[in-house]
């Protein structure tokens, strides 16, 4: 117990969600199931990866299926303030700004 508690104290990675616990307060890219992908702060999340991301963009893939081609669209929201809830995450990880 005291061994985790040293480790997380000098932060270093044990466990997977310690990764997770080192994104904190950082833009963070989650990718979630159903085609859609978040970009955002990370203020909290929990055991079961459920997550609250501030100042959020939201991009939906939606396919269009014609007779003949197929159509991808983007449909892109803002939130101030968003709860992901963990069953849905796919990916977290820090966001490239390039």
């Amino acid at each position: 117990m005291a061994d985790v508690e040293d480790s997380a104290a000098a932060g270093s990675v044990a466990e997977p969600l310690d990764l997770v616990r080192l994104l904190l307060d950082e833009v963070v890219f989650v990718k979630l199931r159903g085609d859609r992908e978040l970009k955002g702060r990370l203020h909290a999340y929990d055991s079961h990866m459920n997550l609250v991301l501030g100042e959020v963009l939201e991009t939906i893939y939606v396919v269009d299926d014609d007779e003949n081609d197929e159509e991808i669209r983007t449909i892109t929201k803002k939130s101030e303030m968003l709860f992901v809830r963990g069953d849905s995450v796919v990916l977290v990880s820090p966001h490239n700004s390039s």
